[in-house]
């Protein structure tokens, strides 16, 4: 259900897929965005992904709560490589499973990146037959462009490198805390309608960049909010009538509901 989620719409926006995990209460995705969709990409893919689970489990309400996804813009290569570890140690990070391999929902690993398209049919709950979405779709993952002029088989075996690394710094964690992991056969007997003990801490953090060089991140920083300051002057422009003030790159809600001008890119 989630790989023809995220595939479908992937396939329908241009998006370029690069790593993903689907956990039990949220999901992680790298991926690349070359015609500025990332919006109508999450839209689509958090519609129909809440219409199917509702529709399997018997619900009508809301399925994910309230507030955006938190999208991070990677700037280098180490950032990358960091996060795509990330995402393929999140169930062992969790203290779901002793390794990404045994995590029993979806997921993607670094050979992935190197392997085959696959075939995904579309799940028979909510979508019609006769609907608008195929009856299969290719599930495709792209080394990321920070790392295309690598070798690809190099670029697999460096993330799965990385990966092991990871996971054994969390397994040596989780022993000094004297816990375990909650392991699969427990995972699965989880019902759809638990949940957990602790929360999650609130007032964190929002990270917008990531970047593995100092120098990167800073500039990335000094970017960002440079384009907030000239898209703030904007929109008040705009906001006084003119309805020819122009926006930075990089605006998409104006640009997509009201056409405002933007500078080139």
């Amino acid at each position: 259900m989630f790989r023809f989620c995220i595939a479908t719409a992937a396939e329908r926006f241009g998006i370029r897929l690069h790593a993903f995990v689907a956990l039990s209460n949220h999901y992680h995705l790298v991926l690349t965005d070359p015609h500025a969709e990332l919006p109508r990409f999450m839209h689509w893919v958090n519609e129909y992904l809440a219409k199917c689970m509702n529709a399997t489990l018997g619900r009508w309400e809301n399925f994910w709560a309230p507030g955006s996804y938190s999208a991070v813009r990677l700037i280098d290569r180490a950032g990358v490589v960091d996060k795509l570890v990330y995402v393929y140690a999140n169930a062992v990070a969790a203290g779901l499973v002793p390794t990404p391999q045994a995590w029993p929902g979806a997921r993607s690993l670094p050979r992935d990146l190197v392997a085959p398209a696959r075939l995904v049919r579309r799940p028979n709950v909510f979508f019609r037959a006769d609907g608008l979405v195929p009856d299969e779709v290719e599930l495709r993952l792209d080394i990321p462009p920070a790392l295309a002029s690598d070798d690809p088989d190099a670029v697999a075996e460096e993330l799965t490198r990385r990966l092991l690394e990871r996971v054994v710094r969390i397994r040596r964690r989780v022993r000094r805390r004297g816990r375990g992991f909650i392991g699969v056969g427990r995972v699965l007997r989880t019902r759809p309608g638990d949940r957990p003990d602790s929360h999650e801490p609130r007032r964190n953090l929002g990270p917008a960049i990531a970047a593995g060089d100092r120098a990167a991140r800073t500039g990335a920083i000094r970017a960002l909010k440079e384009f907030l300051r000239r898209y703030r002057e904007a929109l008040a422009t705009f906001g006084q009538g003119a309805r020819d003030a122009v926006f930075p790159a990089g605006t998409y809600a104006m640009r997509i509901r009201f056409g405002v001008p933007c500078e080139p890119t």
